[in-house]
C-alpha cells in the first residue's frame, strides 16, 4: 500500500501535517544538546528518553517497510537520525559513569530487544500476520509511552504550578496525536490511530490541568526544571527533567507523540 497517492489526498494531508509538528517536536532538545556541547558536560540530564524515543523511531520504521508507508518512514527515519545525533553527543560529553549506563542501555534496547524483534518476526512471522504482530507492538508501547504525562501532570497538581508542564508542549503534542489518529483512521490503519486516540485523551487532560493551574496564587517552594520536548509512533518524543537537587537524582519524564512517531 502506497501511502502518497491522489487516492488519499486526506490522509496524505494528515500525514503530512503529523510529520511536520512531530518533527518540530523531535527538534525542541536541540537547546539542551547545545548546551551540553557549550558546558562540555551532561550535568544532570538523563539519556533514557532518547534512548526509548530512539526505540520508537525504530520500531515504526520497520513497520512503515512491512507496509510501505511512506509518511511513516519519512518522519521516523529523520527521527532516527536525530535521536542518534543526540546520543552521540550525550557519550560525547558524560562522565564514565552515565556513559557506560547508556552504552549498556543502547546494547540493550536499540541492539539486542530490536533485533532480537525483527529477528523473531521475519523468522517465524509470515505475510499480513507478521504485519499484524509489528503492528500491535508498535501500538502498544506506543500506548505505554504515552501514559507517561501522568507522573508531570501529578507534578503538576502537587505543586499547583505550571512551570512543570509547558502549555505549548502540550498543545502540539495533542495536535500531533489529533493529526496522525486522523491519517492512521483514513487510511484504515487502526495500530497508528489507536494509540494516538490514548495520546489526545493525556493531551487534552494536560491542557485542562494547565488552565485549572495556571493563575493558581499559592506561593510554594518548587524546584527548578528544564523542560524539553522531545515519541513514537509512531514516534512516534518530548522530555521534562528535574535537575539534581541534594544530591537526589531528578526524575524524568518522557511524553511522546510517540513520534509517529507515533
Amino acid at each position: 500500500m502506497l501511502v502518497i497517492t491522489i487516492v488519499n489526498p486526506f490522509a496524505t494531508a494528515a500525514g503530512l501535517l503529523g510529520n511536520i509538528i512531530s518533527f518540530l517536536v523531535v527538534l525542541a532538545p536541540v537547546p539542551t544538546f547545545y548546551r551540553i556541547y557549550k558546558k562540555k558536560s551532561t550535568e544532570s540530564f538523563d539519556s533514557v528518553p532518547y534512548v526509548v524515543a530512539l526505540f520508537s523511531a525504530m520500531l515504526w520504521v520497520y513497520y512503515g517497510l512491512l507496509s510501505l508507508d511512506v509518511l511513516l518512514l519519512t518522519i521516523n527515519t529523520g527521527a532516527c537520525i536525530i535521536e542518534t545525533i543526540y546520543l552521540t553527543i550525550y557519550l560525547i560529553y558524560a562522565s564514565k559513569k552515565p556513559r557506560v549506563f547508556t552504552l549498556k542501555l543502547i546494547s540493550l534496547v536499540n541492539v539486542g530487544i530490536y533485533g532480537s524483534l525483527v529477528l523473531f518476526t521475519t523468522l517465524c512471522i509470515k505475510g499480513k500476520r507478521r504485519l499484524d504482530v509489528t503492528g500491535w507492538i508498535c501500538a502498544s508501547f506506543a500506548v505505554s509511552v504515552f501514559a507517561a504525562p501522568l507522573s508531570i501532570i501529578r507534578l503538576v497538581i502537587r505543586t499547583k504550578s505550571v512551570e512543570y508542564m509547558p502549555f505549548s508542549l502540550s498543545f502540539f503534542l495533542t495536535l500531533s496525536a489529533v493529526a496522525w489518529f486522523s491519517y492512521g483512521m483514513l487510511l484504515g490503519d487502526l495500530f497508528v490511530a489507536l494509540p494516538n486516540v490514548v495520546g489526545f485523551m493525556f493531551g487534552i487532560a494536560q491542557i485542562i490541568i494547565y488552565f485549572m493551574y495556571v493563575n493558581s496564587g499559592k506561593a510554594e517552594t518548587k524546584p527548578q526544571l528544564n523542560a524539553e520536548a522531545m515519541p513514537a509512533a509512531a514516534t512516534p518524543d518530548s522530555v521534562v527533567e528535574l535537575p539534581e537537587k541534594n544530591g537526589v537524582p531528578p526524575p524524568v519524564v518522557c511524553e511522546f507523540t510517540s513520534v509517529i512517531e507515533v
